[in-house]
């Protein structure tokens, strides 16, 4: 189970950047912080949403990397299990206390089918990708080997153009050599729809999703027709979880980002044309900066630079501000930030919602979870560099 950290040798701002009790004010920067309260209600109102549509909802780890993250998840939002890209992300999880893991991704190198096939030895009830036939061997050599068994999906490339076949005799062919092999379990399909997930317009993300409807409709009845049942039909995202829940045809979502809700994601409009972070999900998760130097008078510098971040999907957005305060570009350590009006000062620190929730947690220790300006509580980034 995920041991609680112990704080009393741990100093902050060299191991940790604050500690429980200490006022809001005096955390140490650049880190991650948490609104407990947004977070919450994010979490909560997205099991609401599962439970309505009739459907389940796996959380996606690779998001928030934090085993006390999932178990908050499972918790508050009634969660079914977890999904993770790789197979030390899983194991994290597992021995964190997840009883069930997805890794939606394939697992192909023979030393990760391994560690994959020993995951159920800690009670964790273990799930993976498959989208060759070739695959199917290995991972059931490896279940045998250990006495354990595998679940596997397939995956179905419903327009992302990454892993997944794209017929439904392909879904066919590996869904019943799975079936067919010692060790595994034929579990169902895997069809996230990604790369549409980041398109503004609502209606442009639902044209893409009725393709990737009907595409998994069709395997489904395919599989269906050679007596092949699907417990697992998932995908869905942060951008499209409406349009896969009420389908009648997916039974799992998989949303990662609306929990935390970043810059990238929270431009889209809802169906009313509105921002996704101004109604639909709340920011939760910032990068706390401070301000270093102001010794040019129309620029304020912080020291939340590239080594705090990824702005892979973009730039941060500086936070509950109505002034002329603006993140305008970064190098490794430093941020500049405009503020022609001069309203900064050294050390004033600056709530920053990150272009790219997923990679920036990865490159933190630390979360550290506010409510009410105290610090409540830290969470470790359990799988932080879990790439492999």
């Amino acid at each position: 189970m995920n041991a609680p950290v112990n704080f009393d040798d741990l100093e902050v701002g060299y191991d940790v950047p604050a500690l429980p009790g200490m006022d809001e004010a005096d955390i140490q920067t650049p880190c991650l912080v948490l609104d407990l309260d947004a977070l919450e209600r994010n979490i909560t109102k997205m099991g609401d949403f599962a439970k309505s549509m009739g459907v389940r909802h796996r959380v996606h780890g690779k998001m928030h990397k934090s085993v006390d993250v999932a178990l908050l998840q499972e918790r508050l939002g009634g969660s079914c299990g977890v999904c993770c890209q790789k197979v030390s992300e899983a194991e994290v999880f597992a021995r964190g206390g997840l009883k069930d893991v997805l890794v939606s991704n394939q697992v192909r190198d023979l030393a990760k089918i391994d560690r994959l096939a020993r995951l159920p030895k800690l009670g964790a009830r273990t799930i993976c990708c498959v989208d060759d036939v070739a695959n199917v061997a290995d991972l059931s050599a490896a279940a045998v080997k250990h006495g354990t068994e595998i679940e596997c999906i397939v995956e179905i490339d419903c327009g992302a153009g990454r892993c997944g076949v794209t017929t439904t005799p392909a879904v066919v062919e590996i869904a019943q050599a799975i079936d067919a092999a010692e060790g595994l379990k034929f579990s169902g399909i895997q069809a996230y729809q990604g790369a549409m997930q980041h398109l503004d317009s609502y209606d442009d993300r639902k044209e893409k999703l009725d393709i990737a409807i009907a595409m998994v409709a069709d395997a489904v009845a395919g599989l269906k027709a050679v007596g092949l049942d699907c417990d697992i039909v998932g995908g869905g995202g942060t951008g499209s979880y409406y349009f896969e829940g009420n389908s009648g045809v997916y039974n799992e979502l998989q949303c990662g980002s609306y929990a935390f809700m970043d810059a990238d994601y929270g431009r889209i409009l809802d169906k009313e044309g509105n921002r996704i972070d101004q109604g639909e999900w709340e920011n939760a998760l910032f990068i706390l900066t401070s301000v270093m130097s102001h010794a040019k008078a129309d620029k304020a510098i912080v020291d939340a630079g590239l080594k705090a971040q990824s702005v892979d999907s973009g730039l941060p957005t500086v936070f509950g501000r109505d002034d002329a305060v603006e993140y305008l570009k970064c190098s490794d350590e430093h941020g500049v930030v405009a503020d022609p009006d001069g309203v900064l000062k050294v050390n004033d620190k600056l709530k920053l919602v990150p272009g790219h929730c997923d990679p920036t947690c990865n490159v933190h220790d630390w979360y550290v979870g506010v409510r009410g300006g105290k610090v409540e509580t830290l969470w470790p980034v359990s799988a932080r560099g879990k790439a492999y």
